[in-house]
């Protein structure tokens, strides 16, 4: 394990922080820092380590063909990681899902708690959120591809990778907050909000990504009555009535956005509340991200980021959004939630004619402090 190098801070409301069974396990020491604590942030490096080319053609994982842009060096990640409180898979990852049809679900839930939705290959799969915060790994299959579907309750990130049937579990460590994701082929150690590896054989390589949706219950289930969602058969024995840090639904506890994390982030930015939730992206023109709140009340979003031209939209039917490169500048209007060329063609928001680009939800604290070279819209 890699030593602790920041100071964690037992406050008044280290009681609480206690309770908690995800990320930071059950260690009664641990309460938030202090935001004053005139502590320094770290020093940006950008990585410029490049991958083991006979590592990645040994690995049985889907390597992108791209490495992901990381804003610190590999060395100086490593002396941020901070022990979690738990082991190695001591958070346990659902290895053998099981899942039943969204409308033989509906006693399990309220309408506005949160699910974790994935489109792939015409098949709609929903995993609630009041399960992954105990388990934060789910090593699934859809359409016979092999993929991970991965939440960390600290940040606030859902994000799925294909695995190529190597099983991912959880390490007991962090980085910045963030879950650190562990290969069970070669152990190599990844932050999931990164999706690049900072130690291990085939570190300084970076997954493959796709998008999963932080939407609800309710709108998940009326705009894809076909889904399935995962059950409870997880073969752990857990509260899954019970999220050991607060509630979504309505918001409590360490999911208020104007409360502080229990860690100290790597970079410190009171541009936005801590735990607003933002659309982050990284483009190869640099990381950009989106307040969540301003996009849905403006439905569609042109956005100049260097020398690029993005498009993001508003998806009301699941509270998403998408995010496109727009190199042409095309006109769009967002007509009955649909998007309409200059020609009057209509498109669902999430199926532009442009290329998409990457993005997922997460805190305000994380995505600044991973990327705090980055460029805002708010």
């Amino acid at each position: 394990m890699y030593p602790t190098r920041r100071e964690l801070l037992a406050t008044a409301t280290a009681a609480a922080a206690a309770s908690l069974a995800g990320c930071v396990g059950d260690s009664d020491a641990i309460g938030p820092y202090e935001p004053d604590s005139g502590s320094e942030d770290v020093a940006v490096e950008p990585m410029t380590a490049s991958p083991d080319e006979t590592a990645i053609d040994e690995t049985a994982l889907p390597i992108a063909d791209d490495q992901l842009p990381v804003s610190y060096s590999l060395e100086t990640l490593r002396e941020e990681v901070l022990d979690g409180g738990v082991p190695q898979d001591g958070i346990p990852s659902i290895d053998d899902p099981a899942f039943e049809p969204v409308a033989d679900a509906d006693d399990r839930f309220r309408e506005d708690d949160p699910v974790f939705g994935v489109l792939r290959d015409g098949e709609a799969r929903a995993y609630p959120q009041s399960i992954l915060v105990h388990h934060e790994i789910v090593n699934d299959e859809i359409g016979g591809e092999p993929l991970v579907v991965t939440y960390c309750p600290l940040t606030g990130t859902a994000m799925g990778f294909e695995r190529g049937g190597v099983e991912f579990g959880v390490s007991g460590n962090l980085v910045n907050s963030n879950l650190i994701m562990y290969d069970r082929e070669d152990e190599s150690l990844w932050p999931q909000m990164l999706g690049t590896a900072i130690d291990g054989p085939l570190e300084a390589a970076s997954l493959r990504e796709f998008p999963v949706h932080w939407s609800t219950w309710n709108d998940w289930r009326e705009t894809y009555p076909d889904s399935t969602v995962l059950t409870e058969d997880t073969g752990y024995v857990r509260d899954y009535d019970d999220d050991p840090y607060g509630m979504y639904n309505p918001v409590s506890g360490y999911y208020r956005e104007d409360s502080d994390p229990i860690f100290e982030p790597l970079r410190s930015d009171d541009d936005e509340p801590p735990k607003r939730m933002v659309l982050g992206a990284r483009p190869p023109e640099g990381p950009l991200s989106i307040d969540h709140e301003t996009l849905a009340a403006e439905r569609l979003l042109e956005i100049d980021h260097e020398d690029a031209t993005l498009l993001a939209v508003h998806d009301r039917s699941i509270d998403v959004g998408h995010l496109y490169r727009n190199p042409d500048a095309e006109a769009f209007e967002l007509e009955d939630d649909r998007l309409v060329d200059a020609d009057g063609e209509s498109y669902a928001p999430d199926e532009a004619p442009l290329e998409r680009v990457y993005a997922y939800d997460a805190m305000w604290f994380a995505w600044a402090g991973f990327y705090p070279d980055g460029v805002h819209f708010g």
